[in-house]
């Protein structure tokens, strides 16, 4: 029992996408960054991912060892027996196990646009193959940690499952809610082929005459955390919470919020293979250079005016519509705008029409791209992420250590990761309240003015590159998590 006490759980996390072999969204950087911080500092993670397609063909591409593990997962779901095979995947000092049924995990696309009961096998699956792979390896975890609302049958099949609920006094669960506007929504009809129908009452899954496979997993799991500790308070507000705050309320004594960490031997501009020029605080050339190779993919005049990036998802989520609405105004100031991203197709094609206008002054390119994403962290003077919600955010944080300014919205993990630098003698970006366009150009006229200033700008950047959002700080407070659920089982609660 010390050896828990001291932090060396074993502890294994379920999710559907694992940076680098299968992406989506933030989700896959958590991944594939906290479970090698936690062995770092004493904990036993491993991982389970499925085989979408894609994964065995990446980790091939980038040398990793594949192995086969002998034995395969077998499970009953919708009255029918499902095999799948199980590989293992050394990813630096975290053991990876992947489950391979093309017939099961056939959808590039991870999450379907419809959620039913065929859509739902894979998360279903997934989920039951987390209490297998102890008949498959020689290692059994103490807990089980989940991922958002795709592997929330782990919590829910412990609590109500017939068969699976014989495991409630083995296994420790924590769930991790990434965005809780995912909830995993379901039609009560799934219940019965998934040994779930007990399951389906309003201390359980049921809600306004749906499963929501979210709410149970906040209700059964050990733990729950959120990826901030701003965003832990805020969904338990109507305006944030979904239509779940109420739920989240009533569970708050086992609500905690911890702030993703950064993997920042992978986004590090001095050692970055993807920058044409490697930098660091110390010689800030390499900078200049990244941002004159963008400028020549554009096909830009080079000049000194200051140049705004965006990158991630067009989602309404984002605040896209508030840049969409200020985009004259930043060019009458006279910046520059990049768009790195894909979304909903109104912001895309809204985007290209801005392109057109502005050609000179305005670029977006469509899609996902790595190595342009680390360019454009590189090159950019501001980054902007005027977000309606933001459970944490990535970007703030690789744009921080990039020197690329950040101007964000009051919410979520901005608001606990971005100080105000007029606010603030030691602050290293701009954050506005309001979610309006008005709001967010008064913020980015208050970094326009900055800018000019080169001492007070290379101050500010400097400052937020001396910012350490690593796992360092995070991933001992989720042993401290651990070791408070484990506690829980031993004092039998």
């Amino acid at each position: 029992m010390s050896d828990h006490l001291e932090g060396g759980f074993k502890v294994l996390h379920v999710a559907p996408e694992m940076a680098p072999f299968s992406k989506i969204g933030g989700l896959a950087d958590v991944i594939s960054s906290l479970p090698g911080a936690l062995n770092r500092i004493g904990t036993d993670a491993r991982v389970l991912i499925p085989a979408f397609p894609g994964v065995f063909e990446q980790a091939e591409k980038m040398d990793y060892r594949i192995t086969r593990i002998r034995r395969n997962i077998d499970l009953s779901i919708n009255w029918r027996v499902y095999s799948s095979r199980l590989w293992k995947i050394q990813y630096g000092t975290t053991p990876v196990y992947v489950l391979d049924n093309p017939d099961i995990f056939n959808d590039p696309g991870i999450y379907p646009g419809e959620l039913n009961q065929t859509t739902a096998l894979p998360f279903i699956f997934l989920s039951f193959a987390a209490f297998q792979i102890s008949n498959a390896i020689p290692w059994t975890p103490d807990i089980f940690h989940l991922h958002d609302w795709s592997t929330s049958i782990v919590p829910i099949a412990m609590k109500w499952h017939p068969y699976f609920s014989c495991y409630q006094n083995q296994y420790r669960t924590v769930l991790t809610i990434h965005n809780l506007a995912h909830q995993g929504i379901l039609k009560p009809e799934v219940l019965e082929g998934w040994g779930l129908n007990k399951a389906f009452h309003m201390e359980g899954l049921e809600y306004y005459n749906s499963v929501n496979l979210l709410k149970g997993a906040i209700i059964a799991s050990h733990a729950v955390t959120t990826v901030s500790p701003r965003y832990a308070s805020e969904i338990t507000h109507k305006s944030m919470g979904m239509g779940l705050e109420g739920v989240v309320k009533q569970n708050i004594s086992k609500v905690s919020g911890i702030l993703n960490g950064l993997d920042t031997d992978y986004w590090n501009p001095s050692s970055d293979s993807f920058l044409p020029s490697n930098y660091d605080r110390g010689n800030m050339s390499g900078k200049m250079v990244c941002r004159s190779t963008l400028f020549e993919k554009t096909g830009w005049e080079k000049n000194c005016s200051p140049l705004i990036t965006m990158v991630g998802r067009l989602y309404k989520q984002k605040g896209i519509e508030l840049m969409l609405e200020g985009i004259e105004q930043i060019i009458n100031w006279g910046g520059r705008i990049f768009i790195l991203g894909s979304g909903e197709k109104t912001y895309e094609e809204a985007l290209f029409k801005k392109t057109r206008e502005y050609p000179d002054k305005v670029s977006f390119v469509k899609g996902y791209d790595e190595p342009l994403a680390h360019l454009v962290y590189g090159a950019g003077d501001i980054f902007l992420m005027p977000s309606l919600f933001e459970p944490c955010g990535l970007s703030q944080l690789i744009s921080l250590r990039y020197g690329t300014v950040p101007v964000v919205r009051s919410v979520g993990g901005l608001a606990d990761t971005v100080l105000d630098a007029d606010s603030n003698s030691e602050g290293f970006g701009f954050v506005f309240s309001e979610f309006s366009s008005h709001a967010m150009l008064s913020s980015l006229q208050r970094a326009f003015k900055s800018f000019k200033n080169k001492n007070r700008w290379n101050s500010i950047r400097d400052r937020g590159m001396k910012m350490d959002f690593s796992w360092n700080h995070s991933a001992p407070e989720y042993q401290a998590v651990y070791s408070r659920i484990y506690n829980q089982k031993i004092e039998g609660k």
